[in-house]
């Protein structure tokens, strides 16, 4: 298994629908289409005048990335109305094998 890792930064006014829209539409809607997409967490924390979101998707192989990402999957995949809420974000995501 293989997570994909990457955070992204929204104003406090924004949090909220940033949260929803992630949880509500583009993981459950990736995890319709794409079933190496075995589950998805979304962390969220106040950072002060900002909110730290990271998300964590684990996926059965390289090819379920690849099926969410495209072909360069370590540049972050960010959906334009998510681009829209956030204030920045990490252009790169990480990968890590699951080992336990």
């Amino acid at each position: 298994m293989i997570a994909r890792v990457w955070r992204g930064w929204t104003e406090p006014a924004d949090a909220d629908e940033y949260e929803a829209f992630v949880t509500d539409q583009v993981f459950p809607e990736a995890k319709r289409d794409i079933p190496e997409l075995e589950r998805f967490e979304v962390l969220r924390r106040d950072a002060g005048d900002e909110v730290e979101f990271v998300t964590i998707a684990r996926f059965a192989s390289w090819d379920g990335i690849e099926a969410f990402a495209g072909e360069e999957y370590e540049t972050a995949h960010v959906p334009d109305r998510a681009e829209d809420l956030l204030a920045r974000y990490e252009e790169t995501v990480a990968h890590y094998e699951v080992r336990a």
